[in-house]
């Protein structure tokens, strides 16, 4: 069902996306892996690919950046031929505790909307016409951040909110070719949380199911709405062990 179509993965080199890529490539498609800065995790992440038996390519772009994200879909759409599926994975936050009003600075939240709002509704535009042709779909990474209003920061709670209604604004608008859901994790056992095992340990103990998630529960999900869900668009799926109920 899926071999031989493409994926382009941004942030594909770490985490979730990396998670996402290898369980896309062991289905036999083909992999374009973005990343802004982190291009030794993306060539490592590439050549784990590869080794799969399929096709890999990183681009190096700023989500945040319109003619970066244009450019760098003509340049996958050249590359491979043609582009089925994306998966908006690239965010960033910074850790602001919320009661510290002031300390959420401006150029924060300009910042984190640049990443998670503006860079999935360029990456989501740019690749429009080419997953309308081959009748794709998109997933997002969103966060319960976005339903709860709690998480590292006020702006990236926001962010997260402003994408779920990007996700459901975009099913609407790309519709009937192209299917537009979200999975939104709780926390997940990422870089973003090194050092805050305190914090991970309280979570894991108010979850039903005992633990925070791992980068591939959350793939494990997006792949089921790429490869299974054809009738489910506009969708925000939570992954987080029974936390938000």
């Amino acid at each position: 069902m899926l071999q031989g179509k493409i994926a382009l993965i941004t942030g594909g080199g770490t985490g979730i996306g990396r998670a996402i890529a290898l369980l896309l490539a062991r289905s036999g498609v083909h992999i374009a892996l973005n990343f802004s800065r982190s291009e030794e995790d993306a060539l490592k992440t590439c050549q784990e690919i590869k080794d799969l038996g399929v096709r890999c390519l990183t681009y190096k772009a700023d989500v945040s950046k319109d003619a970066q994200v244009r450019s760098m879909v003509s340049q996958v759409v050249a590359d491979y031929g043609q582009l089925d599926i994306l998966v908006n994975n690239a965010g960033m936050t910074h850790f602001v505790e919320h009661v510290d009003l002031e300390g959420m600075k401006e150029e924060y939240w300009d910042d984190i909307l640049g990443v998670n709002v503006k860079g999935m509704f360029f990456c989501c535009r740019a690749v429009a016409s080419e997953l309308k042709k081959s009748r794709g779909c998109i997933v997002n990474i969103a966060s319960i951040a976005g339903l709860t209003g709690l998480g590292s920061s006020i702006a990236y709670a926001a962010s997260k909110a402003a994408g779920i209604s990007v996700t459901k604004s975009l099913a609407r608008a790309l519709a009937p070719e192209v299917r537009v859901n979200a999975v939104a994790p709780g926390i997940v056992q990422t870089r973003w949380v090194e050092g805050k095992e305190e914090h991970i340990a309280r979570l894991a103990a108010d979850t039903p199911l005992g633990r925070v998630a791992e980068p591939e529960d959350v793939a494990e999900v997006a792949f089921s709405l790429i490869a299974h869900a054809g009738f489910v668009t506009g969708q925000i799926i939570v992954v987080d062990g029974g936390n938000f109920i």
